[in-house]
């Protein structure tokens, strides 16, 4: 795993890492290697649970065990951890997960900052990742892509793979597309651009697991990701709602969020038969204002006025839970007492706390 790891760049996108394709025509073959890696577990060890820890979205590998219990290790971003320091004095901080520092690799060749593991306190838990804005994309990475435009062999072959209807004629005769026309199609056939999120990845509790959510795009196909999410786990929709309230209101009033474009950021959604909370994760994209530009996180993005979008995407989640909760067939509430300490040969959980 700790091979995998250092195979990869410090802070980009899984999915939107395509600079370096840019200079490199042709994958190489660790780049075909790595679309079959799905997830890279490795062991956490917290209250006597012993537990597999997987990552759903972002860029695999920049992830490994934290050296305190309760605590993980993500490869160094400046811009992330920029972030943090400045979250921990914000009225955001008991939503994000806790800044420890940074550690570096007994090697001297890699840096990480240490983190809150925010599956720790869970018991075989249900994990869902969502990608929250209208863009997963920087203004200046679409104006660096402009530059100097050119035709993409790659691009064209992915966005066929989801829709080969997709490109124009003209783009199937020269079977390419450019970087900025795959950019803005890319968030158009996922409910980003309808619904100001989209989901990234889930994990189940038993285990199983899918990212294949590209084309969940309406707000009836995200219901049913939701509700099948939730699937025997009803306290957990109510608790849902409560916390996204909580962080709707506490963002309204963070003078982070007030100051910062927030790009290609998640909410991770974490329950099990006794809890259910929510995060802010991942903020390797999110970049302070400019001094003359104030945004509101709900108005339409226009290329040079850096609205994200966040806001559309927060009201739309609780919306969807409420309608979620509105359909069951009794009231629901959360359990009333928790499990004794679990032996640890029969915890299995996951983790989303990815990029």
């Amino acid at each position: 795993m700790f091979i995998i790891k250092k195979l990869f760049g410090n802070c980009e996108d899984a999915e939107t890492n395509e600079n370096k394709e840019d200079v490199e025509e042709n994958p190489s073959p660790w780049r075909k290697i790595r679309n079959f890696v799905q997830w890279t577990p490795f062991f956490q060890t917290y209250k006597k649970q012993r537990y597999p820890w997987v990552q759903l979205a972002g860029h695999q590998g920049n992830f490994k065990a934290g050296p305190d219990q309760g605590t993980i290790l993500k490869k160094l971003c400046l811009k992330e951890e920029k972030c943090f320091k400045v979250l921990m004095d914000d009225a955001l901080r008991p939503f994000v997960p806790e800044y420890k520092g940074l550690i570096t690799s007994d090697d001297g060749e890699c840096s990480y900052i240490q983190l809150q593991d925010l599956l720790s306190d869970f018991v075989s838990p249900c994990v869902m990742d969502c990608k929250i804005g209208v863009r997963t994309y920087l203004e200046e990475e679409l104006a660096k892509a402009k530059e100097k435009p050119k035709l993409r062999k790659d691009m064209y072959e992915k966005m066929c793979q989801i829709d080969d209807t997709a490109p124009t004629d003209e783009e199937h005769k020269i079977k390419g597309v450019t970087k900025p026309r795959y950019m803005v199609w890319r968030e158009t056939i996922s409910s980003t651009a309808t619904l100001g999120f989209r989901i990234e990845g889930i994990r189940k509790s038993d285990g199983t697991s899918s990212k294949d959510f590209k084309t969940v795009k309406t707000r009836e196909q995200v219901m049913k990701e939701f509700s099948d999410f939730t699937e025997s786990f009803p306290h957990a929709v109510p608790k849902y709602i409560q916390r996204l309230k909580a962080i709707r209101a506490t963002l309204e009033n963070s003078n982070f969020f007030e100051t910062h474009e927030v790009i290609g950021s998640s909410l991770l959604f974490v329950h099990d038969k006794y809890n259910a909370n929510v995060w802010l994760i991942d903020f390797a994209k999110t970049l302070k204002l400019p001094d003359n530009i104030t945004i509101t996180h709900k108005d339409k993005w226009k290329v040079g006025n850096h609205e994200d979008g966040y806001l559309i995407g927060v009201d739309n989640l609780i919306s969807i839970f409420k309608s979620i909760l509105e359909n069951y067939p009794v009231p629901v509430s959360p359990p009333l007492s928790l499990p004794d300490t679990p032996d640890m040969d029969t915890c299995e959980n996951s983790s989303g706390n990815g990029k």
